[in-house]
């Protein structure tokens, strides 16, 4: 099992309700059947005490190998990195990791 995790950083803008609404929804629809799982958490905050926490948001995709997931973001790329800008004006990182646990 893989982890394609995409981490948003602070920004000025980020509409929760398109996120969850709209962009998620697609993702989905686009990357099914291959997708497994999706977790979607919201920062509250840092480490420190009253410190902000480093990302607004963290969605973590779910998949069978790195090799599954190629294949179905691959054709949907363009749509779904393209509706970014429709959300939050951030720019993701994006870390693809086996799960151990």
């Amino acid at each position: 099992m893989i982890k394609v995790g995409v981490f948003y950083p602070q920004s000025a803008k980020f509409d929760w309700d398109y996120y969850m609404t709209k962009h998620t929804p697609l993702v989905q629809s686009r990357l099914s059947p291959a997708i497994k799982k999706v977790d979607i958490e919201k920062g509250l905050a840092g480490g420190a005490p009253g410190a902000d926490a480093t990302y607004q948001c963290v969605c973590n995709l779910h998949f069978d190998s790195v090799e599954a997931f190629q294949a179905a973001f691959g054709p949907y790329a363009a749509e779904i990195m393209g509706d970014i800008p429709n959300y939050t004006d951030a720019q993701p990182v994006v870390q693809i990791s086996e799960v151990k646990m």
